[in-house]
């Protein structure tokens, strides 16, 4: 991933902020489609602070979208989704592994996330949760793992 200016380029795609605004509002019709009453109930959204990310394109659209945003703490990576729990698990797997070619690195990252069944998502993300919680128990303070 290469990030410059307002976009982030991955493998050929490019999401700029409009891009990102229509996922935005993609998940609020999946959520409104398959978890009724949750969008009444409040949906916290959280994402990094990439530029991409906050726009005024992409801050008026979860606004729009009636997410409640939380913050993310500024040089944060110990509470960053990926960086907490997917990335160190993907490393593990794939170490000791010598790939020839670009697409032999992404066809093994994509075999990884394929072979995940439900439940390592759903373990990264209460996993994710309690570390928040201790964070902010700590009121922001440094949280080891």
């Amino acid at each position: 991933m290469d990030r410059t200016g307002d976009r982030a380029v991955i493998h050929q795609l490019t999401i700029n902020r409009q891009h990102y605004a229509s996922l935005v509002r993609q998940l609020r019709e999946k959520i409104k489609e398959k978890r009724r009453g949750m969008l009444r109930r409040g949906v916290l959204f959280h994402q990094d602070d990439a530029p991409v990310h906050k726009s005024v394109v992409s801050m008026a659209t979860i606004h729009k979208c009636g997410f409640e945003l939380m913050q993310h703490p500024p040089y944060s990576p110990d509470l960053a989704r990926s960086d907490f729990y997917l990335f160190p698990n993907m490393k593990r797997h794939l170490a000791g592994t010598h790939y020839a070619t670009n697409n032999d690195v992404i066809a093994a990252v994509n075999n990884f996330l394929q072979e995940q069944d439900k439940t390592f998502y759903e373990n990264g993300m209460k996993a994710l949760q309690r570390h928040w919680k201790k964070c902010v128990d700590l009121q922001g303070d440094y949280v080891e793992k």
